[in-house]
């Protein structure tokens, strides 16, 4: 009984895909989920796993067949079955010579079986050469043990499940694996990563051993406590290469017997050995001394070896096979497919190979391109003129931010302040700060200090609101939410009880919030609970900005960039001057279902005067 592989589904939109190499042949002993070919879609390039344990016993599709989703591309049968796959394919070399030439291979059979009796199994079998080895190969134990201990190794393993990740976290995506099976991986060695609503996260391995098993595949949604894998003993791994090893002595002999042009090579091999015997046909006594000693090169590893450098001049006669769709990228990204190194099975170039490729070549790709008078400009990103699936992070902002515009009146108050006091503060202890406490001070901190400060006085602005329940919740502590720029993302980690920080202790933990979740560190329950947010839009030269609420919260400030510009204050004898001083944008959203212009107006008044008055010297 035979087990077909099938193309499976590789994604919403794919519909089928191009086989475009096969890491296995015909006759070879694969194990569960060792990967047996290689596919191409318009999407990504993956390999496609054997379901079952066994030996391949045939090919449907070849090496660039276009196959559709759940087509069969081969079959996997039982161990016992080797032996009776090879016989097929050498079936037309009889058939393309002359049938007298089945006599004689016939004739020295019987001698050769006499005079060998362990391959006398294998005598059926046409072509004597391969039929001793595959014979040889097909009675070995150590296949069977090796799968056995395989799956007692996997019943035997440890499950990996998506741990909680938060309160309000029910379930997560798999966005990449980072890992495969079989790998061996560490105690708390990542090897997945998962995307929540909250917060994306790399999941660990509780212990060590190898990856047996992949449950869940890349986008699907996992529930918390949900199997994401399974991880076998470090012991499997040795049973697992002892497998993998066992049957690759075979592959240079299936490789040579299914296809028929090499074929013929080996037979002439054994015809010279028969040709001495079938000299006098008649005689057959005589002969049998001689093929006595004709099988002792038989058994040796002449007959093997062919293969061999043949596999080795398939790999150096050229570059590794290139996909339709590599191809299609590197031209679009003038990339030379000569010049990159494959990462591939066997050195193919992949998909991010070339991406990777552009990226290297995209700045001296512009230096290169304009005339030495002419300045150089930025280098284009690589995803120019590219679709990509959104990410799940990218998904839950894009609806927070729609609904928060939806379910709130908001609009924008902006006043400005004078914060040269703070900002000569700064000048003058921002060395000796950053040796002290290892954290850069920046105005952020002042502004976070004067924020907090205000909202004690203003509750309204540290408040949510509730239509439903008719109620308005005026808060008891400001967790302040301070948005921070990450390549996924705009984050907001909370500082909890940022009322009680000074402006040193803000520092430390916006600095050290902020670099944790640049690094995917920060946990999920830290990115909840917030009461009122800021955030810095003058980091990257804005002046001022609109920002929009993050829900359930009732306000965020936006801070402008701070620039020297000349304004009219009052001089020491009471006359207004021109004088240069650092001035700041403070842009004030808010929901007008529960804040009044006024109410806004009051607490932008409050954070100002502290700013302007700039006694925080104690502070810092």
């Amino acid at each position: 009984m035979t087990t077909p592989v099938t193309l499976p589904q590789l994604g919403e939109s794919v519909t089928e895909g191009t086989v475009t190499r096969w890491l296995k042949n015909v006759g070879d002993h694969v194990e569960v989920d060792e990967p047996l070919l290689e596919v191409s879609t318009d999407k990504v390039d993956t390999e496609i796993p054997s379901p079952v344990a066994g030996t391949l016993v045939s090919i449907s599709a070849q090496e660039d067949d276009i196959v559709q989703v759940g087509a069969e591309l081969a079959r996997i049968g039982a161990a016992d079955q080797a032996p009776s796959a090879p016989p097929a394919p050498p079936a037309p070399e009889p058939a393309a010579g002359a049938q007298a030439s089945a006599a004689p291979t016939a004739a020295p059979a019987t001698p050769v079986a006499a005079a060998a009796p362990p391959p006398a199994p294998a005598a059926p079998v046409q072509p004597p050469v391969q039929a001793t080895p595959v014979a040889a190969a097909a009675p070995q134990p150590p296949p069977a043990p090796a799968s056995a201990s395989a799956a007692g190794a996997g019943s035997a393993g440890t499950e990996v499940k998506l741990p909680e990740l938060g309160e309000s976290v029910t379930e997560g995506t798999v966005t990449r694996w980072l890992k495969t099976v079989g790998e061996q991986v560490a105690v708390d060695e990542p090897l997945v990563e998962i995307s929540t609503d909250k917060v994306d996260t790399e999941i660990p391995s509780p212990v060590a051993g190898i990856l047996q098993r992949i449950v869940a595949n890349e986008d699907e949604i996992v529930a918390v406590g949900g199997v994401l894998a399974v991880v076998g003993a470090a012991s499997a791994a040795p049973d697992s290469a002892e497998a993998a090893g066992t049957p690759a002595p075979a592959e240079p002999i299936a490789a040579s017997a299914p296809s028929p042009p090499p074929a013929p090579a080996p037979t002439q091999s054994p015809a010279q050995s028969p040709a001495q015997s079938p000299a006098p046909p008649g005689a057959s006594g005589p002969t049998r001394p001689e093929q006595a000693k004709a099988p002792e090169p038989a058994p040796t590893p002449t007959p093997p070896k062919p293969p061999e450098p043949a596999a080795a001049a398939a790999s150096e006669s050229g570059p590794a096979y290139v996909t339709p769709l590599v191809r299609k990228l590197a031209k679009q990204h003038g990339v030379d497919l000569a010049k990159v190194s494959g990462t591939g099975i066997g050195g193919r170039i992949r998909r991010q190979d070339v991406l990777a490729a552009a990226e290297q070549q995209a700045p001296t790709g512009q230096s290169d391109g304009p005339e030495p008078s002419a300045p150089a400009g930025p280098p284009s990103s690589p995803v120019r003129g590219r679709v990509e699936k959104l990410s799940r992070l990218r998904k839950v902002i894009a609806e927070r931010m729609v609904e928060s515009l939806h379910v709130s009146a908001q609009l924008t108050t902006v006043v400005e302040a004078d914060v040269s006091r703070i900002a000569q503060l700064r000048g003058a202890t921002k060395k000796s700060f950053e040796s002290r406490e290892g954290v850069k001070l920046s105005f952020l901190p002042f502004f976070a200090k004067a924020v907090v400060e205000a909202l004690k006085v203003h509750p309204v602005l540290n408040a949510s609101i509730d239509l439903e329940t008719g109620t308005v919740t005026y808060h008891d502590a400001e967790h302040l939410g301070v948005a921070v720029d990450t390549e996924r993302g705009l984050l907001v980690p909370v500082i909890r009880d940022a009322g009680d920080l000074n402006v040193t202790g803000l520092a430390r933990k916006i600095a050290d919030l902020a670099e944790r979740t640049r690094t995917n560190k920060v946990t999920p329950d830290e990115l909840s609970g917030g009461t009122f947010t800021l955030t810095n839009t003058g980091s990257r030269g804005a002046l001022f900005d609109t920002p929009i609420i993050n829900q359930p919260q009732v306000a965020i400030l936006g801070m402008g960039s701070v620039v020297k510009r000349p304004v009219v204050v009052q001089g020491p004898d009471g006359g207004n001057v021109i004088a240069v001083r650092s001035m700041v944008y403070l842009a004030l959203t808010y929901d007008h279902r529960l804040v009044d212009g006024a109410d806004a107006a009051r607490f932008l008044e409050t954070v100002k005067a502290r700013l302007e008055e700039g006694s925080f010297a104690s502070e810092v």
